[in-house]
């Protein structure tokens, strides 16, 4: 009578999970509790382990969304299917030269479990983002061994002894943390048992009277109906499972190589034969990305934003640059860009304006008396936005110094929580990649967020006379239950005025 398999409850809040992966084919022999398939809820993985040993049919197929209690496999304990277990062949084969006894007596390997460590308070699960090492391979103490995602920043998983590797958590894997994510056995006694039972091989025939065991030429239920619907025999057919038998990808292959020998039809005159690719590609959500994606979209929903906008012109400010540049660089041995003074000009505006720098807790305004400005900066996984910690006390060398910072460590993906964690104010600069115009999307909790642009001359009327000026379009996208009208109106007008005249900056006026 078949076993059935059923999706266990693993957990209060989830209903469904999704088949992620067969480690085992329809028609293959399993043992008790060997892993068949990984399982993904929208929370973490699991694994569905064979209740019994047998004949596996498998019902739901990869990528199948099943419900919790729905059925999965089914496993068929038949006797006759026991002689195609390698382990009865080694109990009945003849003794080798090595008894089989001295796998028994060597000292069996430490097993070490590595588990997600836990990496920040608000952080409830990681992604494996990338193996370094692969399934059975030697790894030393200290030596990486995979990259871990959360939605705010990437990890490294060191081993924490030398030994061979088990990898239990694929990449791609969503674990909570806690969970399993491989293991390390510590000792030589795997190697020791594997070299005992080499000289016996799964070919090995159990009778000596008999050329062929039972299972050479069988096959497996699903692969006998494929055969038979296709008229082709069990002879025609290698099979590819345990001891010869026949499973269901035999059948099918079988099944394609007869299709493939067919003359191949001529198309119709009608359809026009059209080169170039036409393929797809498909890459999943990293967690980083996915989180970024909910978080603006909660912003869109739950906020009343709107977007002023203005124009500053930087001839000011790119005469200060080209007359002191090499001067400043020489003693501070970092360059000055426009960053530092929009960061200036911004903190000033925040002291004058408070509410733009302030958010909403429930019922709540809270007003920061500090200014912490966020620096969004395209990282190569997906954006990330590190803060500058009290700007409004920071000269502009230190700004810039601290802005090549945070942008390399992005660009590295070393930046840590800490680093990515409040911020008062974000500051975006779409213009590096030519942008001209943009409503920038808040930061939440934050209530506001200023956008640069490109720097592009255009005719502008002054003192009567037309002439050409480098013009940069700015916006200001803050929430309107916070913020007023004059307040943004205000802000940003602030802000124009202190990069129109760079020298308010430096005079504090």
């Amino acid at each position: 009578m078949s076993i059935a398999m059923k999706v266990p409850t693993v957990g209060e809040s989830i209903t469904e999970i999704t088949i992620a992966k067969w480690n085992k084919k329809d028609g293959d022999f399993v043992n008790a509790e060997e892993v068949l398939c990984e399982m993904e809820s929208d929370k973490a993985t699991f694994e569905l382990n064979a209740e019994t040993s047998g004949i596996l049919k498998i019902i739901a197929k990869d990528g199948d969304v099943v419900p919790i209690g729905g059925l999965i496999c089914e496993i068929e304990p038949s006797a006759s299917t026991a002689t195609a277990q390698p382990t009865t062949k080694i109990a009945d084969a003849k003794p080798t030269a090595e008894p089989v006894k001295s796998a028994v007596t060597s000292e069996p390997a430490k097993i070490l479990e590595m588990k997600v460590p836990t990496v920040g308070e608000s952080i409830t699960e990681v992604t494996i983002a990338k193996w370094n090492k692969k399934d059975g391979d030697k790894v030393a103490l200290n030596e990486l061994l995979c990259e871990l995602e959360s939605d705010k920043a990437t990890f490294e998983l060191t081993a924490e002894a030398a030994g061979t590797l088990q990898v239990i958590a694929n990449e791609g894997t969503v674990l909570p943390i806690g969970a399993l994510i491989c293991k390390i056995a510590v000792g030589a006694g795997n190697a020791t048992a594997t070299s005992a039972v080499t000289p016996v091989t799964p070919t090995q025939p159990v009778n000596s009277g008999t050329t062929e065991n039972y299972a050479a030429g069988h096959t497996s239920p699903a692969a006998g109906k494929i055969l038979a619907e296709k008229g082709i025999t069990a002879q025609e057919v290698k099979g590819s499972g345990v001891d010869g038998r026949i499973t269901k990808e035999d059948a099918v292959k079988a099944e394609q190589k007869k299709v493939e020998t067919k003359p191949a039809t001529t198309a119709p005159a009608h359809i026009p034969s059209v080169g170039g690719n036409r393929s797809q590609s498909r890459q999943k959500m990293t967690s980083l990305r996915k989180t970024v994606a909910r978080r603006l979209v909660a912003v869109k929903n739950e906020t009343a934003m709107l977007t002023t906008f203005n124009e500053v012109d930087m001839k000011p400010i790119m005469d200060l640059r080209a007359k002191y540049k090499d001067t400043f660089k020489e003693k501070h041995q970092v360059g000055l860009g426009f960053m530092s003074f929009f960061t200036k000009a911004c903190t000033v505006a925040l002291q004058e304006f408070p509410s733009v720098n302030a958010f909403i807790d429930g019922d709540e305004l809270v007003f920061n008396n500090f200014c912490d400005v966020s620096i969004a900066v395209s990282a190569p996984k997906g954006l990330v936005v590190p803060v500058i910690r009290n700007a409004e006390g920071m000269g502009f060398d230190q700004i810039e110094k601290e802005v090549v910072r945070l942008a390399t460590k992005a660009k590295e993906n070393k930046l840590t929580i800490e680093e990515m964690t409040g911020g008062t104010f974000t500051i975006t600069n779409g213009g590096i990649f030519g942008s001209m115009l943009s409503t920038p999307i808040i930061n939440a909790p934050q209530s506001a967020i200023l956008g640069m642009h490109n720097i592009v001359e255009r005719p502008m009327a002054v003192a009567g006379q037309v002439v050409i000026r480098p013009i940069m379009y700015v916006a200001l996208s803050y929430d309107h239950r916070i913020i007023d009208g004059r307040e943004s109106v205000g802000f940003l007008v602030r802000v124009k005025q202190l990069l129109e005249d760079p020298t308010r900056l430096l005079l504090g006026v």
